[in-house]
């Protein structure tokens, strides 16, 4: 059996019942059950519709995504995710960068290499070089003035939590980010580049080996080992070409405002929800939240 999810931005809750029971009924589907009513539902399905991708896009310009998946096993005991631009809203390096001087020249690097366009271990240090003798305070003025969370974070993990869940964090980034955001949030732990520093500044240096793809990768199989857990047992989440690998192995693998390039290798694509769309596709209802 399989489950398709119909999900909508919950700000603007525009998730229709015609919309949902229009579809069941052209799929041959079974009962619609509301997971949190204009946001979230669902409907069982005896197979894939071929035509799954053309309905997609047809429903991607009403602002609603749309995921089919296996029901059997929906349920995740671990969410692995990624930072810069997932579970905040901005790439720190960039905010870094700005502090720098160096704004637009590092945005850009990152934006080619989060779409996969350059190499990410090489791009790191082209973009890390250029912050030499940036005082290292600028981090905590960087955490404090321009970093956001995106909306359902924290819901998400302490839903997984509260269900037995274990949350780890795995970023291309920074410690020095990854650990305040994931405190914040409520991660069980956090992965991630060290920048150097010394006499309070940053030596324009990043610490060997740095964790890009295949540390991602590396990361879930390390953890889901330690916890007795399978790569099927992990919900995985990113936006960038550095995710794909993760995305590719764990169980679940969600392109999250993904770069188009990314999110074209990916089955579930969330375009338009939060965070909390993680938690329609394992089944929860609002109710269910914690």
């Amino acid at each position: 059996m399989f489950t398709a999810t119909l999900l909508a931005n919950p700000t603007r809750a525009n998730l229709d019942r015609a919309t949902v029971e229009s579809l069941r009924d052209a799929w041959a589907g079974g009962e619609a059950r509301w997971l949190n009513p204009g946001i979230a539902a669902e409907f069982p399905l005896a197979v894939i519709p071929e035509n799954r991708w053309a309905v997609w896009e047809g429903l991607q310009g009403l602002g609603v995504d749309l995921v089919v998946q296996v029901s059997d096993g929906r349920r995740k005991t671990m969410l692995l995710a990624d930072m810069d631009s997932t579970m905040i809203g901005q790439e720190c390096i960039d905010e870094l960068g700005d502090k720098a001087g160096f704004g637009p020249r590092i945005a850009a690097i990152t934006a080619r290499a989060m779409n996969g366009e350059l190499n990410f271990d090489a791009a790191l240090t082209e973009r890390v070089g250029l912050m030499k003798g940036l005082p290292v305070s600028v981090i905590a003025e960087v955490l404090a003035e321009r970093i956001t969370y995106t909306p359902g974070g924290a819901t998400l993990i302490a839903a997984m939590k509260a269900n037995g869940g274990y949350a780890a964090l795995v970023s291309g980034g920074f410690t020095a980010f990854t650990g305040p955001v994931a405190a914040h949030l409520g991660f069980d732990e956090n992965r991630a580049n060290v920048l150097i520093e010394d006499g309070g500044k940053l030596t324009g240096e990043v610490a060997l080996p740095i964790l890009g793809r295949e540390a991602k990768v590396q990361a879930l199989h390390e953890i889901t080992a330690r916890l007795g857990l399978t790569a099927a047992d992990v919900i995985a989440v990113g936006d960038g070409a550095n995710d794909l690998g993760m995305l590719g192995v764990a169980g679940a693998g969600v392109a999250l405002h993904a770069k188009p390039s990314v999110a074209a290798q990916c089955d579930i694509r969330i375009n338009h929800g939060d965070l909390t769309a993680l938690l329609y596709l394992q089944g929860y209802a609002a109710d269910d939240f914690a």
